[in-house]
């Protein structure tokens, strides 16, 4: 199953196909400059049973050299799988399109990065026929973006830097960052960029790091995150106002059985139980409403109504 990280570390490219323009320097790439980006399609299947698709792939032009095709991977962990179907899109683009090929993997951990960064070579030992050597962005290359001006000039960047480092122990201090650099964002350009940093964090602890800052600082936005956020807090409200409505009727029962007994109920008592938050221990108090003598009695635990 295709988690969540995986698909905010591939879509963010969808979502801002110009982002590639500001990897290069990043990755160390010399690149013509880049004019231009958009999304093709992801399917890559043949006439065959054999499904193929990429995460995302993308056409990008040049001032001066051309266009050529990016591929974006998203990978979680080693796959021994990729090291035929990488070849395989690479080979296939290049065949169907007639332009060059580039493969982008993103990564979350540095073991992933440093499997994905090796060459794969199909052929001989002696002499390999067919080589492809993945461009790799992960928390080993990417930069860690703790200043709000530096977010705040590019977010799509940002964006891809917080989730690489979902697992950095500083990723509280990156989240921060993005919040505030997010909070004076117009909302429709902001929501995207939270909604994939959640994706990003899928359940690891920094999630909830990030669910809180939204739930603060970005409490005004109306994106699918910050509403299940406020869902949840309705729900909570809602709970706690059920369980506190059930004991504050459960004291009242316990006053209402010792006074229509007759008992006379003491300043003490009735404090005690209407102070009482418990709803366990107001049912065993109102058990020993219906037998006890005086009204403090409910307050022993050996009194009779529990033999």
């Amino acid at each position: 199953m295709v988690s969540a990280p995986h698909e905010a570390m591939h879509r963010i490219f969808q979502k801002e196909p110009g982002l590639f323009s500001r990897l290069p320097e990043v990755l160390g790439l010399e690149l013509p400059r880049l004019t231009s980006a958009k999304p093709l399609t992801v399917d890559l299947t043949e006439n065959e049973p054999l499904e193929r698709r990429v995460d995302t792939l993308l056409r990008i032009e040049t001032q001066n050299d051309g266009p050529f095709l990016l591929i974006v991977e998203a990978q979680g962990k080693k796959d021994p799988g990729k090291t035929a179907s990488w070849p395989y899109y690479v080979t296939y683009l290049n065949n169907k399109y007639r332009l060059p090929v580039l493969l982008l993997v993103i990564c979350q951990d540095h073991a992933t990065a440093a499997w994905a960064a090796r060459p794969l070579r199909i052929g001989l030992p002696q002499w390999p026929t067919v080589t492809t050597l993945p461009l790799v962005a992960g928390p080993h290359n990417m930069p860690v973006i703790t200043n709000v001006a530096e977010a705040r000039k590019d977010l799509a960047l940002a964006t891809l830097s917080a989730i690489t480092h979902a697992d950095n122990p500083d990723v509280d201090a990156i989240l921060k960052t993005m919040s505030v650099a997010l909070r004076d964002t117009p909302e429709s350009i902001a929501e995207p960029f939270v909604e994939l940093i959640a994706q990003g964090l899928g359940t690891r602890p920094a999630a909830q790091q990030w669910r809180n800052l939204v739930a603060v600082d970005l409490s005004f936005y109306t994106s699918p995150l910050s509403e299940e956020i406020r869902d949840e807090g309705r729900v909570e409200g809602r709970v706690e106002g059920r369980v506190e409505g059930r004991v504050e009727s459960r004291a009242e029962d316990v006053l209402l059985i010792l006074g229509a007994r007759g008992i006379d109920i003491t300043e003490a008592t009735r404090d005690k139980v209407t102070g009482c938050g418990d709803p366990e221990l107001l049912r065993r108090w109102l058990l020993r409403a219906a037998i006890v003598a005086a009204s403090d009695e409910i307050f022993d635990e050996a009194s009779s109504a529990d033999r």
